[in-house]
This record gives C-alpha cells, structure tokens and sequence, in this order.
C-alpha cells in the first residue's frame, strides 16, 4: 500500500510553505523521510514545518547533535540529521527507540544512514535538484501517511 504525489519547488518559499503544509496535515504524530542531495532543501522543509505549526525560533540542522527536539504546545517534533551518523549502531546508545511514539512528529534527513533501526516512515519525501527550481516527490508508506498525503491535494 502506497500513494505518491509529486510537487514542483519553484524556490525557497515554496518548500517551506509544502512544509507548513505537511505538518498542518499531519496533525500529530507521524515519520517523514527526507532525502536529497546536500544543499536540496531538507532543512528548509523542515523549518516550514516547524514554523507553520506555530515554532517562531531558528530552526538549524542537527548535523552534529544528530538530534534537536522542538517541544510546541500541542506537539513534540524531533529533527534528525543522519548524514555525520558512523555506525547506525550509535541511534540504539542515544535511545532512538524512545523518539518514535505516536504522539512524536519525527523529521528525519538521510534516513538511510541509519537503516535498519529506523522504523517505517509515513511519508517519504525525496527532494531534488531541477535545471530551475526542485521536485519533492512523496510517497505515503501507511494509512496514515495516505490520509496526509490527501489533505495535501
């Protein structure tokens, strides 16, 4: 079971307004798999996410700390940043089990670094670089990423 949409990025705006517009969809938890090339707009999905659910500080990637959380009033939203990860091994010391309960909204850039201790995302969305603008292709993997991905239409 799976259902895809893909979205043109003209620029910047436009990705950070699919990302408003896919945490406005999930509205609670969810798993959303971020891939691309370095410097596609992983991170700047995610700042539209958090910012359109209502977060108003600075959103940086966690490329180092692998992990920033976010706690927002009605949510708790955690963005990983897997591209520094070694050893997928490192996610079972930090706990990443513990990140991933139903009521988490989980963000996480270069999911297939830490393969195969992540679980099934809802939403996987490849980002990629055009002659002019991006393409962000997303794919729902469960009900509940199918349910985001048509509020999304």
């Amino acid at each position: 079971m799976s259902e895809d949409l893909t979205i043109e990025l003209a620029d910047e705006a436009a990705t950070l307004a699919l990302g408003a517009a896919v945490g406005q969809a999930a509205q609670g938890g969810a798993i959303v798999f971020l891939s691309g090339d370095l410097g596609a707009g992983k991170t700047t999905f995610c700042r539209g996410l958090l910012h359109g659910l209502g977060f108003s500080g600075a959103v940086k990637s966690p490329t180092y700390t692998l992990v920033e959380p976010y706690e927002l009033p009605h949510l708790t939203i955690y963005h990983f940043d897997l591209y520094r990860l070694h050893d997928p091994q490192e996610l079972e010391y930090m706990g990443v089990r513990d990140y991933f309960g139903p009521d988490n909204l989980c963000l996480v850039e270069w999911p297939e670094r830490g393969d195969p201790l992540l679980p099934q995302p809802d939403i996987s969305i490849d980002i990629q670089v055009l002659s002019c603008g991006r393409q962000a292709a997303l794919t729902a993997l469960t009900d509940s990423g199918i349910a985001i991905l048509r509020k999304l239409n």
